[in-house]
């Protein structure tokens, strides 16, 4: 009889969290706060040049790594905005969204037996990264903000992060700003990262899709600009969250010209390439005035402040983010069990998602007392999940 099992890695990480609340969302008639992509229209500018790219036929296969136009629309942006010249033909890799970058990346990168740094709370899909391309993940906790004991923001103890890089350590994954807790990787920090990528020959893989959604004055700091780090940084993008087109998975990677062709090749099996008519929408999208970048982080700002103030009324214990576009709280005064009986209570209950906070860390027990939201949404969305939400303050009372 045939053995019809799946194989011994697919058994070491669940199916997503985050994917499944959106399903639960939608079977209890929710209001949609847990998976982060938007519910306002994208710029018509981009959608626009989507639309003529399909009538004027640019349907069938792009060049495997990416349309040249869109190739050298994101080396022009990435070299004007931060001084690192980048080559198109050498360096930019074009995928089917980060996701795809991101694995694509760690696939042609990663041997059996190497170890690959990732900080936690981290996004969910960056632990299965690591196992499906046959590296053992280190974890690197960033502590939460505490400003009693002089930790007003999200942190990472220097001695903690030298003790996980050692002689195997291949890579380490950055997320700047980061999700889920919306930290911005300062200067220094990056910094101290940068020297012992440089001490160990390690490679930075840094995840930068939520470059322009930044608040309060905080500045985004690709690890590329940091001294020696041009050399050995992989810096991922996609167009995906700054132009509000989740579902177009148009991403890529910029990576030293000594990676470029192992990344090209794992991604071409993978998946050929991305969707050529909306490669061409890229070009238009990274064609927009800075002024668009301005206004995208003012709205956001907006939104941000707008969730912090509806949840802090219904007795959430928020960190307040300075980058990307979600909140993470803390749940412990509600009395449930777990942010897992929390979560499923809140979105049958109450009408509102959430994603649980265990999710995001690699023992559960650690975010147990965590949920995150997103403010990806139009005014009227926030309002309604506030309306909502005080069914769950009179239940709790």
């Amino acid at each position: 009889m045939p053995k019809l099992t799946g194989s011994l890695k697919a058994t070491q990480f669940t199916e997503s969290v985050i994917r499944e609340m959106t399903r639960l969302n939608q079977q209890y008639g929710g209001v949609n706060l847990s998976q982060g992509f938007p519910d306002f229209p994208a710029p018509d500018v981009v959608k626009e040049a989507a639309v003529a790219a399909i009538r004027a036929d640019v349907n069938q296969y792009a060049v495997t790594w990416g349309a040249r136009a869109l190739r050298d629309a994101i080396a022009t942006q990435f070299s004007r905005r931060f001084g690192v010249p980048i080559a198109a033909d050498e360096q930019v890799t074009v995928c089917c969204g980060a996701t795809e970058a991101m694995m694509a990346t760690m696939m042609a990168i990663i041997d059996p037996g190497d170890e690959v740094i990732v900080f936690e709370p981290f996004y969910e899909n960056y632990g299965p990264d690591a196992i499906l391309s046959g590296a053992t993940p280190r974890y690197v906790t960033l502590h939460e903000p505490d400003p009693a004991a002089g930790r007003p923001e999200w942190s990472v103890d220097p001695d903690e992060l030298a003790a996980a890089f050692n002689e195997r350590t291949k890579a380490i994954i950055l997320n700047t700003p980061n999700n889920p807790t919306g930290k911005v990787f300062t200067r220094g920090e990056l910094e101290a990262i940068a020297a012992l990528c440089l001490r160990w020959d390690v490679i930075a893989i840094s995840d930068e899709i939520y470059e322009h959604i930044i608040y309060d004055g905080w500045e985004h700091v690709p690890i590329a600009t940091i001294a020696g780090m041009a050399d050995r940084t992989v810096t991922i993008n996609s167009l995906s969250k700054t132009y509000s087109v989740t579902g177009w998975r148009v991403g890529w990677a910029i990576s030293p010209k000594s990676l470029t062709g192992a990344i090209r090749k794992v991604h071409d099996f993978l998946t050929v390439g991305a969707a050529a008519p909306l490669q061409e929408a890229g070009v238009a999208a990274l064609g927009v005035p800075d002024s668009y970048y301005v206004e995208l982080a003012a709205k956001y700002t907006e939104r941000r402040d707008a969730l912090l103030d509806i949840l802090r009324r219904h007795q959430f214990t928020c960190y307040v983010p300075r980058g990307a576009y979600y909140i993470m709280t803390d749940i412990a005064g509600f009395g449930f069990a777990n942010d897992v009986e929390f979560a499923r209570y809140l979105v049958r209950e109450v009408g509102v998602a959430g994603v649980p906070g265990s999710s995001f860390y690699r023992d559960a027990g650690a975010g147990r007392t965590k949920l995150r939201f997103c403010f990806c949404k139009r005014g009227e969305t926030l309002a309604e999940a506030d309306r909502r939400l005080a069914k769950l303050t009179a239940a709790v009372r």
